[in-house]
């Protein structure tokens, strides 16, 4: 037994795995068995809830321990392509198509019809929600990526276990967003630079838009004489605050009242009055005590008040540095430009410092480390196997499978493999649908096939045989609905069989149709097709017509 950064190895076979809060370590599996966990940071894991659905990917925030002596993992939740509406998707492809049109890297009319449907596997998209699931679902470690718009799409497909996310989904309000830590980079962020003018060429730029000079390097003035001219501004600022009824509630001590004094906002107004009186010290004292007493400058720290700020603190704790969050649930009378303001100036309180001390302590206390045994109990969806020969599909006991009917409908699904060293049951029990085991590690890993379906070919490179639209439909509607489509050498196979029937209208009904249009509203009745029609009236009407 060797162990080695949180691994345990008997030999070269995987028995288990350390999960560490901030660290995931784990060995490579076989095919099959378990995930082949890569080696990046932070905690991103697979999670089982089902035999048969893919993993879940989550992102771990905290490792818990129950009463009853239970681990459970506080996780974000990631979503799939496959867990959002259509008409979510279709919004996601339109959002993928304008970042790809602004950027440099490669665009999908660049990769192959497999690429494609495979970079589909690795989208996800970030939500907000969290739950609490039991640390001994996890299967293994991934690794899951804002997407990189200078980085070349094929990078996700190339590396194992990565999956990158680029929109926010809203599982309550069913809705897409940017992500807002989105990093900004690319030619879209890029400051256009203007060419120099020459001399003696105007400047038709709007002076409006343009920066402002508050401060002159070269002034006049010794560093002595700006330096006792601030401690004159401080002075005139902790006086202010005395005079000041509301500031000597804040700050009731000389001490207080001295530090606020001293705070950037009262440098920042010295030396703008400096400038403004083109450095002229008589001049500027003066502008600090005008006529109506002294210029009293407060900031956002002043002008906050005790419950603003324990709300602001409290609001942090819940939606971290989401400020637009904050203002809309927490402080809506505050402005955003004030709370971001009030954020950094309150970074440098010992307030701060004690809920970062306390904090730190807080998590010292907490579970960091937890023991990861091996899941050895056996997949319900293995298909078993005796003297070398397939058995049951899909739960159907007692079916023997001679080797001559072998490549008839039992090849894999995904790959058309007709051998492998293990089947997996896949899709529903009806279909008898199987996948080889590298297969369903793809599907458990991935939530999709490796090969793209019958379907996903009509719908990359459409062929002459889906021209006809009752069977274009009918393979749409199977891959929105995620059902397997038999891949068993026939092109009708792709295609189920449905019973035909048409709808017979009496001479009576179109006439009805033609004669009673204000009464019947035909508009109105195909848009509320569960309320009945009123026959009598439109009976009497066709019969007062007919006499008539």
């Amino acid at each position: 037994m060797s162990f080695s950064r949180g691994l345990i190895y008997p030999g070269n076979m995987y028995k288990g795995f350390f999960m560490q809060k901030r660290e995931i370590r784990s060995n490579k599996l076989s095919p099959g068995s378990r995930l082949p966990p890569t080696s990046l940071l932070p905690d991103y894991v697979y999670f089982e809830n089902s035999s048969s659905n893919p993993y879940l990917i989550r992102r771990i925030e905290e490792l818990n321990k129950t009463a009853s002596g239970n681990v459970e993992a506080k996780v974000v939740c990631f979503y799939r392509r496959r867990d959002i509406s259509h008409t979510l998707i279709m919004l996601a492809d339109k959002h993928a198509k304008e970042i790809e049109e602004e950027s440099e890297t490669t665009i999908e009319a660049d990769l192959t019809d497999k690429q494609k449907h495979q970079l589909k596997h690795r989208e996800l998209f970030l939500s907000r929600q969290y739950e609490s699931l039991p640390a001994t679902h996890i299967r293994g470690k991934c690794t899951v990526a804002l997407l990189n718009e200078t980085e070349s799409v094929l990078s996700y497909l190339d590396k194992e276990d990565t999956f990158f996310y680029s929109l926010v989904y809203d599982p309550s309000v069913k809705t897409l967003l940017a992500d807002k830590g989105e990093i900004r980079v690319g030619p879209r962020y890029q400051a256009d630079i203007p060419e120099m003018l020459l001399e003696g060429e105007s400047d038709e730029r709007e002076e409006s838009k343009l920066e402002v000079k508050v401060w002159d390097p070269n002034s006049p003035l010794t560093d002595r004489q700006i330096d006792q001219f601030l401690v004159v501004a401080r002075a005139v600022g902790t006086f202010a605050r005395a005079l000041d009824c509301s500031s000597s509630v804040r700050q009731p001590s000389l001490h207080m009242s001295a530090a606020a004094a001293s705070r950037d906002i009262t440098l920042f107004h010295a030396m703008d009055t400096l400038y403004r009186h083109n450095y002229d010290l008589s001049s500027a004292i003066s502008v600090l005590v005008p006529l109506g007493g002294p210029v009293l400058c407060r900031d956002e720290m002043e002008e906050w008040s005790a419950s603003e700020a324990s709300l602001f603190e409290e609001a942090l704790e819940k939606y971290g540095k989401d400020f637009n969050d904050i203002r809309q649930d927490f402080l809506p009378w505050k402005s955003l430009t004030s709370i971001i303001e009030y954020y950094y100036m309150w970074k440098t309180t010992d307030r701060y410092v004690q809920q970062k001390r306390l904090k730190a302590a807080e998590a010292e206390s907490k579970l960091k480390q937890v023991y990861i045994p091996t899941y050895s109990k056996p997949n319900p969806n293995q298909i078993p196997t005796s003297n070398g020969k397939p058995g049951a599909v899909n739960g159907t006991v007692g079916t023997t499978f001679q080797p001559q009917n072998t490549l008839l409908g039992r090849a894999c699904e995904s790959c058309y493999a007709t051998q492998s060293h293990q089947w997996y049951s896949w899709g529903p029990p009806t279909m008898q649908c199987r996948l080889c085991a590298t297969c369903w590690l793809y599907w458990k890993k991935y939530g999709g096939l490796k090969m793209p379906t019958q379907s996903e070919e009509e719908k990359l490179s459409p062929s002459p045989a889906a021209e006809d639209p009752r069977v274009r439909s009918h393979m749409s509607r199977q891959a929105m609905q995620g059902m397997p489509v038999r891949n068993t050498g026939s092109p009708k196979s792709a295609v189920k069989t449905r019973q035909a029937f048409f709808l017979h209208t009496t001479y009576f009904t179109k006439f009805a149709r033609q004669v009673c249009k204000n009464t019947l509203r035909l508009r109105q009745a195909a848009r509320r097709p569960f309320v009945p029609i009123n026959y009598a009236a439109i009976r009497a009407e066709c019969k007062m017509l007919l006499n008539s």
